[in-house]
């Protein structure tokens, strides 16, 4: 996971400011590593949580699913900018996940995964 060094206009006040208007301290957040590819599922340990991460460009916009062993927790999640994917502890998700674009304020696209759109993972409800 990267230190979040390429986001550096983005966060020059060590803050992102999500959709919702919170403020989220970039020091809290780690950034999952994604391929510029219109499918792709990968496997993260975080928090201590083997989760799985499945995420397909539709015409409609990029859509995140997240399994954690054998169980799918969450299907369909439209991926917006700086908007929390999960929103709720009782998921059983380890954290949230939420997309920033760095150089604007555009929903992602698989165009621009990896260099222009991060995923970013916060652990904001892990003991």
């Amino acid at each position: 996971m990267s230190s979040l060094s390429q986001q550096t206009s983005l966060v020059s006040s060590g803050f992102i400011t999500t959709a919702q208007g919170s403020l989220v301290s970039v020091s809290s957040l780690l950034t999952v590593p994604l391929s510029a590819l219109p499918a792709q599922t990968l496997k993260v340990s975080l928090s201590g949580t083997l989760v799985q991460i499945t995420l397909r460009q539709r015409s409609t916009g990029l859509y995140a699913g997240f399994d954690v062993g054998t169980t799918r927790l969450l299907s369909g999640v439209l991926c917006q900018d700086r908007t929390w994917l999960v929103r709720d502890a009782a998921i059983g998700l380890p954290g949230d996940f939420l997309f920033v674009d760095t150089q604007g304020q555009q929903d992602p696209d698989t165009t621009g995964l990896g260099s222009r759109f991060f995923l970013l993972y916060a652990p904001i409800w892990s003991s």
